[in-house]
């Protein structure tokens, strides 16, 4: 549905992948207000048990997670072609040069650092979003 040349933010849905519950909550909430659909996933495995329910508009996932990590995740999601489009932004509370040089050679539409606060959090998610998901917002 479009209202006045902008996409209608209810249709968009995005997919968090963390090993840390408050720090799906802290991102969940912050999207929630935003109007968005919020799936969230504890790991790598659950996120593509995720993916074959639901197609999402948006995955941020961790880099550092037990099981799969973000890298081994990414690339079972882009080994599904329906999945090609989905953008894929990494995120992790270190800012680590490697990671980020891996996350784009990969081929990820993006990688940030994790904010602390809920302000950094929500700033955050916006640019995402606008980069991402609705540029038109």
């Amino acid at each position: 549905m479009t209202i006045r040349g902008k996409t209608n933010k209810l249709n968009k849905t995005i997919l968090l992948v963390d090993d840390e519950r408050p720090w799906l909550d802290i991102m969940s909430h912050v999207l929630k207000e935003k109007s968005f659909k919020v799936m969230t996933a504890e790991s790598g495995t659950e996120a593509l048990k995720k993916l074959q329910a639901r197609k999402p508009d948006l995955i941020l996932s961790d880099v550092r997670m037990p099981e799969m990590n973000g890298f081994d995740l990414y690339q079972h999601v882009r080994s599904e072609p329906k999945n090609k489009g989905i953008p894929y932004v990494f995120m992790s509370s270190i800012d680590d040069y490697d990671a980020i040089h891996v996350a784009k050679e990969l081929g990820a539409d993006g990688y940030v650092a994790k904010p602390y606060d809920i302000d950094d959090a929500k700033s955050t998610i916006n640019q995402l979003l606008v980069k991402f998901v609705n540029p038109t917002m």
